[in-house]
């Protein structure tokens, strides 16, 4: 089966073409970062627009690699994400499978981060714990025997990805922040200030990472003789120390021995190496996508929808944009 997958969420346009959910055929993205980086952060007008302008040449350029009749599915992301975005990728991959007459899919952006995992370790299998965590979301959710999924905790303010996003701007670093302060921390104490944990003990799953954000603030406003490399890694410590505890926390008061992580802030070092650490001194097995898929892209939509497709599940054609859409 051959998917077209399109991810037109955010600030990445991205089209892919996926055969049996595991051999890339096609695999096109144009990242914005640059277009918002003088603004310090996605501006959703813009963003559309440059979707507009990008994903007409993205499948030309697919479809000089590929006949267009050898798709057999048409897979989109609807939600969650910037509306004006979705719209532009949604009302593509609708009309793509009207005039190829082929079935469409509407994918969840969340669960196609979670196939991005399927894309790396085909041999992975359900029940799984998975941390989502990224610039609009950070949450931990039980991947079940069917391929469902429940959210079992999550942020109650910002996510991990937005707090580094904020910090960043704080420490005059730029944008976006996670990777630079993945960057700047390697050079810095993370133990040089020893920043709040919000949460991190409560016997619960969810997430919380404005107070972290606003101690840092604080005490950038009252100290003066410091070094933005021991803020940077010190910040990252604190965050990356909640998300490890709570995910581990959670996998195994569920009984699970294998976790994923998935989303943008998945590629970052510090926290790949204190999950793998803690991995094998308790015995886990733990599963990142290849750094190209922890952000948006569209290969982990072609795979949601190829799993969806083979279920028999596809969309009707007045399927809407769902910026707020939940698992």
């Amino acid at each position: 089966m051959r998917v077209l997958g399109i991810e037109t969420s955010c600030d990445e346009t991205a089209v892919a073409v996926l055969d049996d959910g595991k051999d890339v055929i096609v695999n096109f993205t144009v990242s914005q970062v640059e277009v918002h980086r003088k603004f310090g952060g996605v501006v959703p007008e813009v963003a559309a627009r440059h979707h507009l302008k990008n994903l007409p040449f993205l499948l030309k350029e697919t479809f000089k690699k590929i006949d267009p009749q050898t798709v057999d599915v048409v897979a989109a992301t609807y939600g969650p994400g910037l509306v004006g975005a979705l719209l532009v990728g949604l009302s593509t991959a609708k009309g793509l499978s009207i005039s190829l007459k082929r079935p469409f899919v509407g994918v969840n952006h969340i669960e196609a981060h979670v196939h991005a995992v399927f894309l790396a370790n085909p041999s992975l299998t359900p029940p799984f714990v998975v941390l989502m965590v990224s610039g609009g979301h950070t949450q931990l959710m039980r991947v079940n025997e069917d391929y469902s999924m429940e959210i079992l905790g999550r942020t109650l303010d910002d996510s991990a990805g937005e707090a580094f996003d904020k910090v960043a701007r704080l420490l005059g670093l730029g944008y976006p922040g996670g990777p630079v302060i993945d960057e700047v921390a390697k050079k810095g104490d993370p133990e040089k200030y020893n920043f709040p944990r919000p949460m991190m003990d409560e016997p619960n799953y969810n997430f919380s990472f404005a107070g972290l954000k606003t101690a840092v603030l604080y005490f950038l406003k009252k100290e003066k003789d410091y070094r933005v490399e021991d803020v940077a890694a010190s910040f990252q410590e604190a965050v990356v120390d909640i998300l490890v505890e709570k995910t581990f926390r959670l996998a195994r008061n569920l009984g699970i021995r294998k976790i994923a992580f998935v989303g943008g802030v998945a590629a970052n070092s510090r926290l790949r190496e204190k999950v793998n650490d803690r991995a094998k001194r308790w015995g886990y097995e733990v599963f990142f996508p290849p750094l190209s898929l922890c952000t948006d892209n569209a290969l982990m939509v072609a795979r949601a929808g190829y799993e969806k497709a083979k279920r028999g599940i596809f969309s009707p054609l007045y399927l809407n944009a769902d910026p707020n859409l939940s698992v």
